[in-house]
């Protein structure tokens, strides 16, 4: 009896110690980050309640909807600050992914960051160089920094067109 008894409690222990993440967010998070390149802004969005899909008009380019739905979008806006004077100067970069709704560690390379619709995005005025792509090259982790915090991890690269941005760390408080 002391056995069953004994061994109850360190299973209970290692279940205990084991468990990760999981939060479900119920107002928008954003955060202006301080990892940014120095000639422009960035900023990173946590949106519960949303769902993304990418479609494609009569000329092949792709470009996001987003609508209410059941998941946590994700969303890194990079904005390189505009050329004074400039006409048609502005460029910006964005991250997409849809998370479940509850969010929890993850760990994603390659191909299956599509799980999550991971696409990169580049909006300017630069002919044949813009629009959104699925990024299939990379990596995308989501993994508990402190009991209320988390990090977000992602490196990717895209061949289509080039791109400013290809690593975001960013730690987020749950508070």
């Amino acid at each position: 009896m002391k056995k069953i008894f004994f061994i109850a409690i360190l299973l209970f222990a290692t279940i205990t110690s084991c468990k990760g993440i999981h939060f479900q967010l119920k107002e928008p998070i954003m955060l202006d980050t301080l990892d940014c390149p120095e000639n422009g802004t960035c900023n990173l969005e946590l949106i519960p309640n949303k769902s993304i899909e990418f479609k494609s008009d009569e000329f092949g380019n792709t470009y996001p909807v987003i609508s209410e739905g059941n998941k946590t979008l994700f969303k890194y806006t990079f904005q390189k600050k505009p050329i004074k004077n400039t006409q048609d100067s502005n460029y910006t970069e964005i991250i997409y992914a849809e998370l479940p709704a509850e969010i929890s560690e993850l760990s994603l390379t390659n191909e299956s960051l599509q799980n999550v619709k991971l696409y990169f995005g580049r909006l300017c005025y630069c002919k044949g160089a813009t629009g959104y792509y699925p990024i299939k090259d990379g990596v995308f982790k989501i993994s508990k920094t402190s009991k209320e915090s988390i990090t977000f991890k992602v490196d990717f690269k895209i061949t289509e067109v080039p791109q400013i941005i290809s690593t975001i760390h960013q730690t987020v408080s749950l508070k």
